[in-house]
């Protein structure tokens, strides 16, 4: 179920692979050993219509949301939060040296209740591993 969603300040948008970051982002959630990958999910929204502070300087940012399914406790979502931000910091730690960058990230755990899913990839995932 997870899903990875990168909000991004349109003017970082000829200097970010997302591919890329999404591969390691990928494997730090599949080595977790608390996601299956075949709910893994990630996407970048490029935001073209923003203001940073005093809007006099080219600021840009990047703010993540990681959307998980309820019933972990809180020691394992922490470590995974902390395994992704250091994943996260690391990866734009050249982009942040070179320009203003304000870097956020934010785990949120949905209500089981109001959470409505239907995947077919994890059966199609299990049946390519079979063969």
């Amino acid at each position: 179920m997870p899903h990875f969603i990168v909000e991004y300040s349109g003017n970082l948008a000829d200097e970010i692979d997302f591919q890329g970051f999404f591969a390691k982002i990928h494997t730090v959630l599949g080595n977790s050993g608390v996601f299956p990958l075949g709910g893994i999910r990630s996407r970048a929204i490029r935001m073209d219509t923003f203001r940073m502070a005093d809007a006099k300087h080219d600021y840009a940012f990047i703010h993540i949301t990681f959307k998980v399914g309820s019933g972990r406790d809180l020691a394992t979502r922490k470590t995974v939060a902390d395994a992704l931000f250091k994943e996260i910091t690391e990866y734009f730690a050249p982009l942040q040296a070179k320009r203003l960058l304000a870097l956020s990230f934010v785990m949120e755990e949905l209500n089981p209740d109001l959470n409505y899913k239907k995947n077919n990839i994890h059966a199609f995932l299990a049946n390519e591993k079979a063969e």
